[in-house]
């Protein structure tokens, strides 16, 4: 009985623990951890993929550069669909954003990796910057005008000032709900996988299910790394119009 409980001992939220590179000690602000290699290895592939991959500026491209010029295109089409013309002067950063993201949360599907999107304190601290950023170009590009984005003038003069003040706190909402949909839904998923893991390896041969039901939800995985890196993105490309365009 007592092995048979310890095999079916289940620790799915182990896999976010950050834990130091070298020894045992304390975390503190300058410890590098397995969040930081990961996040270092993402970078590292962000470069690869769109510096190194397109050194070549081939007529004819080649698989990598096929791959990074859809990209490209991909978001350089949303930030100007959403934004305006206005918008791509602002196109680096929101393109970084979103080959940080879909990266990092591939390469969190890697055996033994560590996803990095699915801590609050990484997705929260550029949810955070994309807020402080959208915010502050708001009132440099309009002054005072932007606080139109609260003012509802469309609506019944007496309703107005209980709008704004919905408004008001909806916009501070903003990066609480930004961070937490994308870390949210990494942790979910990584978490379902690893407890059918668990499972499969506690039934032996017998685990034709939990295996099915890792394939499945790992499939699922891959799509939702790409759909929560496009959203996250998407959803900064609105704020930034807000910015330029306060008109409610």
């Amino acid at each position: 009985m007592a092995a048979e409980e310890s095999a079916f001992n289940i620790h799915p939220m182990d896999q976010f623990v950050i834990k130091p590179l070298f020894g045992h000690g304390d975390i503190l602000w300058y410890t590098p951890t397995n969040a930081t290699l990961w996040m270092g290895i993402t970078v590292l592939a962000v470069i690869a993929m769109l510096v190194l991959g397109t050194r070549g500026r081939a007529i004819v491209p080649s698989r990598s550069q096929s791959i990074a010029e859809e990209i490209y295109a991909f978001v350089h089409k949303m930030v100007e669909d959403i934004a305006g013309k206005e918008g791509l002067k602002y196109f680096p950063y929101i393109m970084t954003l979103f080959m940080f993201i879909v990266l990092a949360n591939v390469l969190g599907l890697l055996p033994m990796s560590f996803t990095t999107t699915s801590h609050i304190a990484v997705t929260a601290t550029m949810a955070m910057a994309v807020f402080l950023f959208v915010t502050l170009l708001g009132f440099y590009k309009n002054g005072f005008k932007f606080l139109s984005l609260f003012w509802v003038s469309s609506a019944p003069l007496v309703l107005r000032p209980i709008l704004a003040i919905i408004e008001i706190i909806s916009y501070f909402v903003r990066p609480v709900s930004h961070s937490i949909r994308l870390a949210g839904n990494m942790m979910a998923g990584h978490a379902v996988i690893k407890v059918f893991a668990g499972f499969a390896g506690a039934m032996g041969i017998g685990a034709v299910a939990p295996i099915a039901g890792i394939m499945a939800v790992y499939g699922l995985e891959m799509l939702v790394t790409v759909i929560q890196a496009y959203v996250f993105t998407i959803l900064t490309c609105v704020y930034l119009n807000d910015a330029l365009h306060p008109v409610h």
